[in-house]
């Protein structure tokens, strides 16, 4: 079962409510939008995204306030496979768009697109020059960056590094975009403009991470490139039952026989263990972080832009690199308790940014403990341990250590093939497959799949904004 109790509809969207067709008859089903006629995702079968929604009265009452005006956006119907963390996704998204904050509501939008085309993310891209638009922007600044004012293509930089190496982020890259001068930046807006792009990236991931497909409006989703480059070639496609996240058969359920017997003998050394000493500790984290150098996909496929994300980015060869490889010099590690969220980063962004601190912190928290106490067939199960690893992980590809941490635990619990479609997903999310998708935890359910990917989504955004907000800390102080 959820953490929490049943969680209401975000604030703001309640003018959804009642202008839609009901499917389903007196059975109580799900609000569906008539022309709904394929999956959101190009990875999960309609029929397990629509069921999933059915069995539980606290998804129908969340999607039904999306879904009542006659359509609801593919992000939504896929995250609704998890209601408690889509009403807090709704919740934070809300405030970042659409309420009182420093910036001017088409700059919000405006932000969003140049986050999103770093990670050649079309669907949003395409999305908020949408909502650009319908707030008054200006159209001719979608012709491109190059047509943007000067103050907005300052943030280029911070931009890139955000998207796809957030360690090398300085107080002088802070110091840069508020100097003063026509085009400099306050701190409350910045702080906004950095949440905005952390966000996007993040959400660019998820995007990636589930195959969603193209809005049927976005030129019938002719404009999209389909987020996945195989999203046909999979073995997922012959899933036609589509409970679960990539077919059965032996070995599968043999993984996961191994999983929660390795998860057992975890549980059972912690208790029986006095401790690993911290130079173990530091040890294991560095195996861990120099083996991640070696986990990358083999079956990428070369894919070119498409020009309508591509005006958008300057320095497009800029991406991810391993935060350390051998025989270059490596920055220092991120020291997770030197500056922590919880100490740190909530309250300096609830002093420049008010609430939204808030909901990040609520967010985190939701998505952190979210736990319905499965794994595949299995009930009852503390998946406290599988949680705090994934997590982990996605912080430590970012450069991110836990001294009170045993990443031996992350060899242990995550598999080769997941930890390829963690990092892919986390660092250059436009390379994912449909194959990385159905390779990993092949006996699993897909909403299962999709609850890793909002661990993905928001560890990976926490990562980002630990490195921002300590470079804003570091220049206020």
């Amino acid at each position: 079962m959820l953490v929490a109790g049943s969680p209401c509809p975000p604030a703001g969207l309640e003018e959804y409510r009642g202008c839609g067709s009901r499917r389903g008859g007196e059975d109580g089903g799900v609000e569906v939008p008539r022309e709904l006629g394929r999956s959101p995702s190009a990875f999960i079968p309609l029929g397990e995204i629509l069921q999933e929604g059915a069995e539980s009265s606290r998804r129908q009452l969340l999607i039904e306030a999306f879904v009542s005006a006659g359509r609801v956006d593919n992000i939504t119907m896929v995250m609704g496979l998890h209601p408690q963390y889509l009403s807090s996704f709704w919740k934070t998204q809300y405030l970042l768009l659409r309420m009182d904050g420093p910036l001017p509501y088409h700059k919000r939008h405006y932000i969003a697109i140049m986050a999103a085309a770093r990670h050649q993310c079309s669907y949003l891209v395409g999305l908020h020059m949408g909502e650009f638009l319908q707030v008054g922007g200006n159209p001719a600044w979608l012709q491109g960056l190059h047509c943007a004012p000067q103050k907005l293509r300052n943030l280029n930089e911070i931009n890139k590094l955000l998207a796809h190496r957030p360690w090398l982020i300085t107080k002088e890259h802070i110091e840069a975009l508020l100097k003063t001068g026509e085009n400099s930046w306050s701190l409350a807006e910045l702080v906004q403009a950095l949440v905005l792009l952390t966000h996007y990236h993040s959400l660019a991931s998820f995007v990636f991470g589930c195959g969603i497909n193209p809005e049927e409006e976005q030129d019938g989703g002719h404009n999209c490139r389909p987020p996945s480059p195989h999203s046909d070639s999979s073995p997922a496609s012959d899933d036609s039952s589509g409970v679960r996240g990539g077919g059965g058969g032996k070995d599968a359920m043999q993984e996961v026989e191994m999983l929660m017997e390795r998860m057992k003998l975890l549980q059972e050394s912690q208790l029986e263990e006095e401790g690993v000493t911290q130079e173990e500790m530091a040890t294991r984290f560095e195996l861990e972080k120099t083996e991640s150098l070696l986990v990358a996909p083999s079956d990428i496929t070369d894919h070119s832009p498409q020009s309508n994300v591509l005006c958008f980015v300057e320095d497009p060869e800029f991406g991810y690199k391993d935060f350390t490889r051998r025989g270059e010099q490596a920055p220092p590690t991120f020291r997770a308790q030197d500056y922590t969220w919880e100490d740190h980063g909530f309250s300096l962004i609830n002093r420049l940014y008010p609430d939204v601190g808030q909901l990040l912190d609520e967010k985190f928290q939701v998505v952190y403990n979210l736990t319905y106490n499965t794994i595949a067939m299995h009930c009852g199960v503390d998946t406290s341990m599988l949680r705090r690893a994934i997590w982990n992980y996605v912080h430590c590809v970012f450069g991110i250590r836990y001294d009170d941490y045993d990443y031996g635990e992350v060899n242990q619990l995550l598999e080769r093939s997941l930890k390829i479609y963690i990092k892919t997903v986390a660092c250059y999310p436009e390379k994912t497959t449909k194959r990385m998708y159905t390779q990993f935890w092949r006996h699993f359910k897909h909403s299962e799949k999709v609850h890793i990917n909002l661990l993905l989504l928001e560890a990976r955004m926490q990562a980002a904004l630990l490195y921002a907000l300590r470079a804003v800390t570091r220049y206020m102080t």
